[in-house]
């Protein structure tokens, strides 16, 4: 499904090349307003006309919604979904993580794992971290000889086109922020110690490689965003804009199914309700 209007801005067209040194992490472009204060009333917006939608996709129980959201530690995955989604009926969306695999999983094919956890009929499911990092990490810190995630990452554009042939709306968002804002956001974490938790020294490990990260997500981006399943890359060092940009895709791909609530075939003006 193409994407038209202001959010195509974001949008990495199929067979694209992506250069994250020329995407401003900390722009705010597709703003309306003179201050962040104007942000709050078009926010508020956005999310009550998530939530109408949302009841009408449970409602008609015909499509299912699939979003992959990634980012470098402290990208703001938890927060983004915190914000966006939170006036959404909680029986109606399912956020789902993928943490490092157990032996279990391990012992399965890397998609063994995410394929259960895929939305049903009238679903919306939110992949917190997704089958990508078993691409991304294993290419980076190089677990695997290479050809294993040359491997995955064909798999993976299969595996979301046989989703998307069988009724999946698939949606892939990057939160994308600079490496100064990421050094930012962890010393904020050092020095709070309600925070402490969220810290994990062995992060640090992967801040060393942030080149190589880049690296691959602008690869691995570019090789698998695709007609049925397309990558957003959204500005994420300003927290208001990444939550207003995130509920913007999310309300532009509801609107196209063009969905509607279930006709019934009774009629309400003959019922009587008894006292």
């Amino acid at each position: 499904m193409p994407v038209t209007g202001a959010l195509e801005r974001y949008w990495v067209k199929p067979g694209s090349e992506i250069d994250f040194t020329k995407f401003n992490s900390g722009e705010k472009s597709l703003f309306n307003g003179d201050s962040k204060s104007d942000f709050e009333p078009q926010f508020k917006t956005l999310q009550d006309q998530l939530q109408e939608l949302q009841k009408i996709l449970y409602a008609q129980n015909k499509h299912r919604i699939l979003v992959v959201m990634q980012a470098m530690d402290t990208g703001g995955k938890d927060g983004c979904i915190k914000h966006v989604f939170s006036h959404i009926d909680p029986q109606g969306i399912h956020v789902r993580s993928f943490k490092k695999p157990s032996e279990e999983e391990l012992s399965y094919d890397f998609l063994w794992r995410v394929h259960s956890k895929v939305p049903h009929r009238g679903q919306l499911v939110i992949f917190n971290r997704s089958h990508y990092e078993d691409i991304i990490a294993v290419r980076v810190k190089k677990l695997f000889p290479d050809e294993v995630w040359k491997h995955r990452q064909r798999h993976v554009i299969e595996f979301e086109r046989m989703l998307a042939e069988e009724g999946t709306t698939i949606v892939k968002i990057f939160l994308h922020i600079s490496k100064e804002e990421q050094k930012r956001r962890l010393e904020t974490r050092l020095k709070n110690p309600v925070k402490h938790w969220k810290f994990n020294p062995d992060d640090l490990a992967d801040r060393a490689r942030w080149d190589d990260f880049m690296a691959a997500y602008e690869d691995v981006m570019a090789k698998t965003s695709t007609s049925f399943a397309p990558w957003f890359i959204v500005p994420a060092d300003r927290k208001w804009y990444r939550n207003l940009c995130v509920a913007r895709i999310m309300l532009d791909t509801m609107k196209k199914l063009d969905m509607k609530l279930p006709k019934i075939d009774w009629d309400p003006g003959a019922i009587k309700i008894g006292d």
